[in-house]
C-alpha cells in the first residue's frame, strides 16, 4: 500500500498503525506528484491519499485519483477527508474501473474498518463512509422535495431554456413547438415544483432557482 498526506505526523502515524497490523506500506509521501511517481515505480494493491494536498489544498486528491485510475486501473484508491463531502465522494466513485473508496479521517481510528476498506478497494469494490451515505440520502430527499424528479424530459428541456433566460417565444422557436405548447409545459412545471401564483413572487425565477440548486 502507498500513502500520501501533507501532514507528516498523520501519515507517519497511519503508516505505523497499518504496518503494525500486517499491511505492507511501500511508499509514504507528502503530495500527489510524489505518490504518482512511487506508484509508477512500484504499483501497490491500493493507495491512501488525502483529498486536500499541496499546492492549492482544494481537490488535489481527486485529480491524483483520476490520474492514477487512468495509468493504473487495477490499483485500488482510498481517499481520506476531514469532512463528509458527498459531492467529492460521488465524483470519486464515478471513476471508471477499479475499486475506489471515500472515508472521513476520523474513521482511521478504527483499524479493522480501515483494513477492510483497503481490502475491498484492492479487490475492485466501492467503499463509502457511513456519514457520506447519510448526506447522499439527505440530498436525494431535498431533490425529491423540490419536485424536479417529477418533471418529464420535455419539461426539463423547457426549464433548462428558462434558466438560460429565454422567453416562451424563444423556447418555442428553439424546441420547434407552438407558443401554446410551451405555455402548457411552463404551467406544468410550476405545478410540479409546487409554485402556486402569488402577487409578490416571480414563479419563473423561483423555478429557475430550484433547478440551479439541484
Amino acid at each position: 500500500m502507498a500513502l500520501a498526506d501533507d501532514s507528516r505526523l498523520f501519515r507517519d502515524g497511519l503508516a505505523g498503525l497499518l504496518a503494525a497490523t500486517g499491511v505492507e506500506v511501500t511508499a509514504c509521501v507528502g503530495d500527489g506528484r510524489a505518490l504518482l511517481a512511487a506508484v509508477e515505480t512500484d504499483p501497490p494493491d491500493a493507495v491512501v491519499l488525502d483529498i486536500r494536498m499541496p499546492p492549492s489544498f482544494t481537490d488535489e486528491g481527486l485529480r491524483v485519483a483520476a490520474e492514477l485510475r487512468a495509468r493504473h486501473p487495477a490499483v485500488g484508491i482510498l481517499v481520506l477527508s476531514t469532512y463528509a463531502e458527498w459531492s467529492f465522494a460521488t465524483h470519486l466513485l464515478g471513476l471508471t474501473g477499479g475499486g475506489a473508496g471515500y472515508l472521513v479521517k476520523d474513521r482511521v481510528e478504527d483499524v479493522d474498518a480501515l483494513r477492510d476498506a483497503l481490502t475491498r478497494v484492492a479487490k475492485g469494490e466501492p467503499v463509502v463512509d457511513p456519514e457520506i451515505v447519510v448526506e447522499l440520502v439527505r440530498e436525494r430527499r431535498r431533490a425529491d422535495q423540490s419536485g424536479l424528479d417529477r418533471l418529464g424530459d420535455r419539461e426539463r428541456e423547457v426549464l433548462t431554456l428558462m434558466a438560460e433566460g429565454r422567453s416562451n417565444t424563444g423556447i418555442a422557436r428553439r424546441l420547434h413547438l407552438s407558443a401554446k405548447s410551451v405555455e402548457t409545459y411552463v404551467s406544468s412545471i410550476f405545478t410540479k415544483l409546487n409554485l402556486p401564483p402569488a402577487p409578490d413572487d416571480n414563479r419563473r425565477v423561483q423555478a429557475v432557482l430550484t433547478w440551479l440548486r439541484h
